[in-house]
């Protein structure tokens, strides 16, 4: 038998040798390519961008992308809403939204996702009074595997658009999708380095007097970096470079780590409109992990990861990075019923992970965090259930829309049993 193509994801971490690859152009193409795995019995898994660390996307069944679906098909100041076919990358956005004077309220620093990918596994930024992506989905177009097309809203089939918003694809194709937006605005984004008592000692202070807040621990200096985003009405400018008074010796400053934290070395501050300051470049390929905590724990949960990689990994070169999230009433929301707290732990694609993660994520057990979908995790179906209050309401409308397990793969098929 033929080997088929082989899939992997962008950290190059995860692969897969589908049996068949689908790229639809248009909803009727998603039905037939859905129509077609069903009757060859194969099962279906969507892609994006293939940021996911987690073996989400993989599948040995037909994997299909998003890609051909892309665009903004409607962005309305009177209803502060933008109708946005799934597969559109974040990136994309900016540009038509700001066209009709809009903006997206929040991102996270990578905007490469598709917005499908990045509302289905709870992809966030950062912001105590800011939730995540997902919960600013007004609405959304779901194909079943049985070909039925359902448009879902908080008035029009509530239950599953209540579900919908993050289905880790476990419910089925999402083709479209209404975000909430607001008005065009610019914002100030600061970078500083300081110690990291220093950091702790002031958080809350930095986390209530900022729109946007969050730092990185740097095990390897263990310092802090700093960064803070907040509207303003000032005119573009910034990318400056600055002479650093930190009293980092060049060898240190050359070790090897994070290459995106370079930043906080060469621009201290600059202005721009909100959909050029929020996203960062990331080239260099890592494993990452995520959990969210309860945001009254997330000083104790970081001090323990601190204290836990001092120990253990004091070479760690990648950093540890420390945001917040507000809470929402999504199922499988990381924040679900309670403000977050994220905390993200990465490491080289080229070096050992496996011990690092297995110790981060005990840590993470002891504050009861639950993990990102799209990062790297061992929590399984029984434990699971136990941190979201809603599992077994997911699961029931999740039976319900495909009772068949058309969308489910191996890595689905051990977090939901």
């Amino acid at each position: 038998m033929q080997k088929t193509a082989e899939w992997t994801n962008w950290a190059g971490n995860v692969s897969a040798h589908p049996a068949r690859f689908s790229k639809p152009d248009s909803e009727p193409a998603v039905i037939d390519t859905l129509f077609e795995a069903r009757s060859e019995g194969r099962g279906v898994r969507m892609v994006g961008a293939a940021h996911s660390f987690s073996p989400v996307c993989a599948t040995d069944g037909v994997l299909m992308s998003l890609d051909g679906l892309q665009g903004v098909l409607d962005a309305d100041p009177q209803t502060a809403s933008a109708t946005v076919y799934a597969g559109s990358r974040i990136s994309d956005l900016g540009a038509p939204l700001a066209a009709a004077g809009l903006a997206l309220a929040n991102q996270g620093d990578i905007d490469v996702q598709s917005l499908a990918g990045a509302i289905s596994t709870g992809t966030h930024g950062t912001g105590p009074t800011l939730g995540n992506l997902s919960s600013r989905v007004a609405g959304l177009r779901l194909v079943l595997g049985n070909g039925t097309v359902l448009d879902c809203s908080p008035e029009r089939e509530p239950e599953i658009f209540h579900a919908a918003r993050i289905g880790v694809g476990a419910l089925g194709v999402i083709t479209r999708i209404v975000l909430r937006v607001i008005p065009s605005y610019r914002l100030h984004e600061r970078h500083w380095i300081e110690p990291t008592e220093t950091c702790m000692a002031r958080l809350d202070e930095r986390i209530s007097n900022n729109r946007h807040f969050e730092f990185f621990w740097l095990p390897l200096h263990d310092l802090c970096a700093l960064k803070t985003l907040n509207p303003t009405s000032a005119m573009p400018y910034g990318n400056e470079a600055f002479a650093s008074a930190l009293d980092l010796d060049e060898d240190t400053l050359n070790a090897p780590q994070d290459p995106t934290i370079a930043s906080f070395f060469e621009a201290p501050e600059r202005v721009d409109w909100s959909w050029r300051i929020f996203p960062s470049v990331r080239t260099a390929r890592m494993r990452e992990m995520e959990f969210a905590v309860e945001a009254v724990n997330g000083p104790a949960c970081f001090d323990e990861i601190c204290r836990m990689i001092r120990s253990k990994y004091p070479a760690l070169g990648w950093p540890v990075e420390y945001r917040t999230l507000a809470q929402d009433d999504i199922p499988l929301s990381q924040a679900y019923g309670r403000d977050s707290v994220t905390i993200s732990v990465h490491q080289d694609i080229a070096l050992p992970w496996e011990d690092l993660f297995a110790d981060a994520e005990a840590v993470f057990r002891n504050h009861r965090g639950r993990p990102h979908w799209g990062k790297l995790h061992s929590h399984r179906a029984n434990e699971l259930s136990a941190l979201y209050p809603e599992w077994n309401k997911f699961m029931d409308i999740r039976e319900r829309l495909d009772p068949d397990r058309m969308f489910m793969n191996e890595h689905l098929r051990q977090i939901f049993g």
